[in-house]
């Protein structure tokens, strides 16, 4: 039963969002040092989960992913509930009828410091809850629930179209040049985030053109999957206006677009530096992977990423861990945070990314390798030119 349990960590930390951000005033503080507290210390203190449990019920497993929508579509109605003028679906005296807590009163004094804060805290659930669910929900292109599902979580980030370029596109490029979300050597994460969005876009538009002239279809009509993943957003984001004018729009569409970077952070420490011919096939060795506790059990084995490039249909649950694969600095958010400091990325990335050319690449990646370094503008990698 602890198996099936152990993903359901974020069922918990999303209703800690809900009530944080209910409760208003300095909650709202509270509620985000929770999240990145329980996300960074308990990889440092729970350590590796290298386990290969075997599932008699893996449905349940599919359903708990399911139940990320509404938890999610919680979060941002509370959160933009606070910037409306009116106490919309009567949820604040509901709220107070239940708890005693008046948060009427305590929506009024919250500051706009809590308020600021707000954006990146419901961008990081964006990021966690709707990204990372979406992203595994959207492999399963086999199941219509699933990529229905996938793709609404998908939409509060601007990028229900994610579900076109990764599971076409970044799947058959990665580690290549041709991959929008492969940051190579020398990028910084700030420019990633720009590059791979507007990339990663232009490819996703690409591959549905593609699809639509195969079944000659009209590239500007309803079955352009690419045109329905912008109007989904563009639905979430007329729903904010409609519960909160200006004011709500103003506060959640900053919220989605840092969703959507947490999205670009996690892309670019995830391939960063590695090179790979793109007629070769993709193996563990093309990803960087970390086994941490915590982290696997709140993005479903995300971090076993080595596995899940190599076989990218494979559910999250029977992913294996690979442990002889290439390693991330500590856990996802760790290193998320280590990557946000370009210059701390770099003293602890670039000895990782060279000692993977020594240990991991074949004779012609090395040759791909001796390219990266020479434009990659860090004369750490520049200095580095081997003899192949």
């Amino acid at each position: 039963m602890f198996h099936y349990l152990k993903y359901m960590s974020f069922h918990i930390m999303g209703l800690i969002a809900i009530v944080s951000i209910s409760l208003g005033e300095n909650f709202i503080a509270l509620g985000f040092a929770a999240w990145i507290a329980v996300y960074m210390g308990a990889d440092l203190i729970f350590g590796d989960d290298i386990s290969e449990p075997k599932y008699k019920y893996p449905s349940l497993l599919t359903w708990q992913l399911w139940f990320a929508l509404p938890i999610l579509a919680i979060v941002c109605f509370v959160s933009v509930w606070h910037f409306a003028p009116q106490d919309v679906f009567g949820y604040g005296a509901l709220f107070s009828d239940l708890t005693g807590y008046d948060i009427l009163a305590a929506k009024a004094s919250t500051s706009l410091v809590q308020y600021i804060l707000l954006v990146p805290f419901v961008g990081l659930v964006i990021g966690i809850l709707g990204t990372i669910t979406g992203h595994e929900l959207t492999h399963r292109t086999w199941d219509k629930m699933s990529m229905l599902i996938g793709r609404w979580l998908l939409s509060y980030s601007f990028d229900a179209n994610f579900s076109i370029e990764h599971v076409y596109g970044h799947h058959r490029y990665v580690s290549t040049k041709d991959d929008p979300a492969t940051a190579p050597r020398g990028r910084n994460v700030y420019a990633h985030i720009i590059i791979s969005t507007i990339r990663g876009n232009v490819s996703a538009w690409n591959i549905e053109k593609d699809r639509l002239a195969k079944k000659s279809h009209g590239l500007f009509s309803f079955h352009n999957v690419a045109i329905r993943g912008y109007l989904m957003s563009g639905m979430l984001v007329a729903a904010a206006f409609l519960m909160a004018g200006w004011a709500g729009v103003l506060f959640f569409v900053p919220a989605m677009l840092m969703g959507k970077a947490t999205l670009e952070v996690v892309n670019f420490m995830e391939h960063y530096g590695m090179v790979r011919n793109p007629q070769t096939p993709v193996q563990p060795r093309h990803s960087w992977n970390t086994n941490k506790r915590a982290s696997s059990w709140a993005m479903f084995n995300l971090t076993r990423h080595s596995h899940h490039h190599a076989q990218g249909e494979v559910p999250y649950h029977e992913l294996k861990p690979f442990t002889d694969a290439p390693m991330m600095i500590g856990g996802y958010l760790t290193t998320m945070a280590v990557s946000l400091v370009p210059p701390l990325w770099n003293k602890l990335m670039i000895p990782k990314v060279l000692e993977w050319d020594e240990k991991y690449a074949t004779k012609e990646e090395l040759k791909l390798a001796n390219t990266a370094n020479k434009v990659s503008g860090l004369a750490q990698f520049e200095r580095v030119q081997y003899n192949v």
